[in-house]
């Protein structure tokens, strides 16, 4: 019998903590904004392979991985199964960039029901959250309800700009008890690569941030983003107009680029090691 989402959550979500970076906190430009805008993986969630983590191969065990396969019914090794999902994702990359795509992003389930041959689309979402567990472990940062209720109650508008899959949402959910609208996010202003075919550091949905932003009367210097990630979050963050905070607080996935031409001469306006460091920041416009 497969479980439910709910039942899968608790087999396999462990508390993790993150592992602390050495970096300082800068908040010396810290000011009052109108909304803040975030990354998930590495930032607002610890993430055992440091973000989403579909290109990995099962880690918790390889009994765990097949035992995994075997309450599926699929008759391959762990392995296997992993080097069919990287070739199903690369011909999908491939297809997309054809089509003028600078940074294609998949939908997983079609990517899952295509590998496991179902086309049950609830077993293949489960199937995916229970793979994904496995090869990336997730949990709350430190401080993440703290940061939200703040901003809820100061009724700031909040947002995802995430490489993201479905099970993004289910697991940010699971973990806040309740939808993403009903924790302070405005649906105007949820973007996630698996919906819009394009992944960061795509400017594509950092545009259409700031548009939506725009139509809800922010101007885009009155909005902070937060990210781990120089390339994928800051750069093109900053691109747009908006400000910026780099997420320190975890060694496993920050990614500082330092090698990436591109990256050398930006800056984030904030580094932050806690996200409770951003609650001063939180004040009606």
């Amino acid at each position: 019998m497969i479980p439910d989402r709910n039942a899968i959550c608790r087999r396999h979500i462990r508390p993790m903590a993150p592992i602390p970076t050495g970096i300082p906190p800068d908040l010396s430009k810290l000011q009052p904004f109108s909304a803040m805008l975030f990354d998930v993986y590495g930032t607002l969630l610890v993430s055992g392979a440091g973000d989403i983590g579909f290109n990995q191969k099962p880690t918790e065990s390889v009994d765990g991985g097949y035992d995994l396969l075997h309450r599926y019914g699929l008759h391959q090794t762990p392995d296997r199964l992993a080097e069919a999902l990287e070739l199903a994702i690369a011909r999908s990359h491939d297809a997309s960039r054809q089509l003028g795509i600078d940074y294609p992003e998949v939908d997983i389930v079609q990517i899952w029901r295509q590998v496991l041959g179902m086309d049950d689309i609830s077993r293949v979402k489960n199937f995916a959250l229970e793979y994904e567990l496995m090869v990336n472990p997730v949990y709350p940062m430190p401080g993440l309800k703290d940061l939200l209720w703040a901003c809820k109650t100061c009724t700031i508008p909040m947002g995802l700009i995430s490489n993201a899959q479905f099970y993004t949402v289910c697991l940010l959910e699971w973990f806040l008890g309740t939808p993403l609208e009903m924790g302070g996010f405005d649906r105007r202003l949820l973007f996630f690569s698996w919906r819009e075919g394009h992944a960061k550091p795509s400017m594509h949905m950092f545009n259409l941030a700031k548009a939506a932003l725009l139509g809800m009367g922010i101007p885009a210097g009155s909005v902070l983003m937060v990210g781990n990630d120089m390339q994928n979050d800051i750069l093109p963050a900053k691109a747009v107009g908006f400000k910026t905070a780099l997420y320190a607080g975890d060694r496993r996935s920050l990614r500082l680029r330092e090698s990436d031409i591109h990256c050398r001469d930006v800056s984030p306006d904030l580094t932050v090691t806690d996200l409770r460091q951003l609650i001063a920041g939180v004040d009606n416009p």
